[in-house]
């Protein structure tokens, strides 16, 4: 009777895990995993974007254009993580929704190859089997997040910073608009691609954040109602407006 229980709360779960992943219309794949050095190193970006497309999802590199149709909180973002291992090489997957939720992690895959090319292919792969077994459908829902922003119209709202103690105006019809997600420690401030344009790190001011851009640290800070990356060049300070959705 236990088992029967058992066997009836996994399928009940694994039944509804794969539904809320069909609910995501597309992938972004990133050029480069956190692990390599260069984009698309050992042609990982575009065996895992094959990959995606053989298993029934739309895939898209993170610096692709996107259809109109898409808004970006119907996008899941997927993530190769290396798990150390002794003398084995181990990988596995996670999706992320827009806000950075992971929604589902694969199966590791591993490789006793020593070569690092042979082993984060054979361990891609291998984690992508179960990948494959979720027999990935889109239902067609629409997943709450981020309204679709309409650029004809020109609106104007006020929105409260992450800790809800100043109001920063936002125009949410800006073509430069970024939209943050949450971090471990921070934030990343992502653009309509979507494309990762900044990261930020929290400070002990709620109002301030260690920010890199394009390999240049400074920091981005709320003034005058509005957020401002703020940075040295040639021992001048430089000080560029941002505008962020939190």
């Amino acid at each position: 009777m236990k088992i029967k229980f058992l066997l009836l709360l996994l399928v009940t779960s694994f039944t509804g895990f794969s539904q809320s992943i069909n609910d995501y219309k597309a992938v972004i794949v990133p050029l480069k995993y956190e692990f390599l050095k260069s984009d698309n190193q050992y042609r990982l970006a575009t065996m895992t974007k094959s990959n995606l497309i053989k298993a029934g999802f739309q895939a898209y590199y993170s610096n692709e254009e996107l259809p109109g149709d898409i808004d970006r909180c119907q996008l899941l973002n997927i993530d190769a993580v290396r798990d150390n291992g002794f003398l084995v090489t181990k990988l596995y997957f996670e999706f992320k929704d827009c806000y950075g939720k992971v929604i589902y992690t694969s199966e590791v895959g591993k490789s006793k190859e020593k070569d690092y090319e042979v082993a984060y292919r054979e361990s891609l792969e291998m984690a992508f089997e179960s990948i494959k077994k979720l027999h990935y459908k889109y239902s067609g829902k629409i997943v709450g997040g981020s309204p679709r922003i309409n650029t004809a119209q020109v609106a104007t709202t006020t929105v409260a910073t992450p800790t809800q103690n100043s109001a920063v105006s936002v125009d949410v019809s800006d073509p430069n608009l970024l939209y943050a997600q949450p971090t471990e420690n921070g934030y990343q401030l992502i653009d309509k691609t979507p494309k990762v344009v900044m990261k930020l790190l929290k400070t002990s001011r709620p109002d301030s954040f260690i920010a890199i851009k394009d390999g240049v640290q400074g920091s981005l800070n709320a003034k005058d109602n509005q957020w401002f990356f703020e940075y040295y060049q040639n021992d001048k300070l430089i000080s560029e407006k941002v505008s962020v959705k939190f």
